[in-house]
């Protein structure tokens, strides 16, 4: 679980900064047809929480992992 619980977290922080800080989430709403969503999704009350959370979960994960060792 720990393996699952890092990726989780690695990947999620990957996926918010992206998207965080650049235009890759209007790109991706808008080629699959859910520009209307755009409003919803792309804003920082949204986005930056996302990425704080991500970013604990993988310090956990990590924390986790150095403590079974």
């Amino acid at each position: 679980m720990k393996d699952k619980l890092l990726t989780l977290g690695i990947g999620g922080s990957v996926v918010a900064a992206l998207c965080c800080f650049t235009p890759l989430l209007p790109i991706l709403l808008t080629s699959v047809g859910l520009t209307g969503l755009l409003s919803v999704f792309y804003n920082d009350a949204v986005l930056l929480p996302a990425l704080a959370g991500f970013l604990l979960i993988t310090g956990y994960a990590l924390w986790r992992r150095k403590k079974q060792k």
